[in-house]
């Protein structure tokens, strides 16, 4: 009997991420679907606040108080506190993790403690008798379907916004579980944590999301991309293009080597539609577009596309919303 086990991330404050509410979703599917077991683990100097939350996903979650882990890199302390629980002995165990910094970061060490394979960002997970992993390559260019050979063990790393988060029908139940030993490997004294100032929430969950690309033409142009996420009361992102050229932070980069959103609506003003980006933001609800070349290949998969002078565009766009809110 498979055997899915969650290793929960948390947020700055301590509070569980919102990748790892996704994950969970998917655990207690595959588990229905194969007859197996869902089980959720939350690693923490005070973990029992996330347990809780992890709870409302999962019908059994262990919460392991680390006091170590205070101040300090958690990715490694919650690899070697998973790796007997949740990859232990059973050759039916499948680990998933969100393909964050910090899941990346603790799948590694999880794989070099247990000896498991990784199947590194998934955008799918089914279960049709054994494991099957869809992955994105070479840009979204190929989907590729793998699994864990033998009795089909391993670690899977999903990406965020694949799926959306989906409470279970009634809570299920958190259980103390004692630290095995002391831990064996060094851990990393955080000096700094840097928040982002003038972020009300992380791009990756901002419901409505007003991108700009090459065709902004610079820093200042991307005021008025700022000016119409605010009237939109949505936040801000870019591509890589734009982030490159230093007219926006990269953490509101989006794309391939960037966040990956699923807003209700995405609006890409002078955004080509490569599919470095396109692979960032292609789940959004509706994607409207505005680019002056008919033929951009963002054309091809947009709800709507305006073809025009965003310059033109978005101020009337603008005038119209400031209209209707008088």
């Amino acid at each position: 009997m498979p055997r899915f086990g969650v290793l929960a991330e948390l947020n700055g404050d301590g509070s569980l991420a919102k990748i790892s509410t996704e994950v969970a979703t998917l655990a207690r599917a595959l588990a229905e679907g194969s007859g197996g077991e869902a089980v959720g683990l939350v690693v923490a100097a005070e973990p029992d606040a996330a347990a809780k939350e992890l709870a409302r996903f999962l019908p059994r979650v262990l919460a392991v108080t680390e006091p170590a882990a205070a101040g300090r890199a958690w990715a490694a302390i919650a690899a070697e506190r998973a790796a007997p629980i949740l990859a232990g002995a059973g050759e039916d165990d499948i680990v998933l993790l969100g393909a964050g910094p910090d899941g990346r970061d603790a799948a590694g060490a999880l794989a070099a403690l247990s000896e498991r394979g990784v199947l590194a960002n998934a955008t799918a997970v089914r279960w049709d008798g054994r494991l099957q992993v869809e992955m994105s390559a070479f840009g979204g260019k190929l989907i590729t379907t793998s699994g864990f050979t033998g009795a089909g063990g391993g670690i899977v790393t999903i990406r965020p916004n694949m799926l959306t988060a989906e409470p279970s029908g009634s809570a299920g139940t958190v259980e103390e579980q004692a630290p095995a030993g002391e831990l064996a490997l060094p851990v990393v004294s955080v000096k700094e944590q840097v928040v982002e100032s003038g972020v009300a929430a992380p791009i990756e969950e901002a419901r409505i999301i007003v991108s700009g690309g090459r065709g902004i033409g610079g820093e200042e142009g991307f005021g008025l991309v700022e000016e119409l996420a605010a009237a939109l009361g949505g936040a801000v992102g870019a591509t890589r293009a734009a982030v490159d050229s230093g007219w926006i932070p990269y953490a509101q980069q989006i794309g391939q080597t960037g966040k990956i959103v699923k807003p209700q609506l995405y609006l890409a003003l002078g955004i080509s539609g490569a599919i470095q980006h396109k692979v960032g933001m292609q789940t959004a609800g509706t994607i409207v577009a505005v680019n002056r070349d008919p033929d951009a290949p963002i054309g091809e998969f947009a709800d709507l596309m305006v073809v025009g002078d965003l310059f033109a565009v978005v101020p009337a766009l603008l005038a119209e919303l400031r209209a209707r809110g008088s």
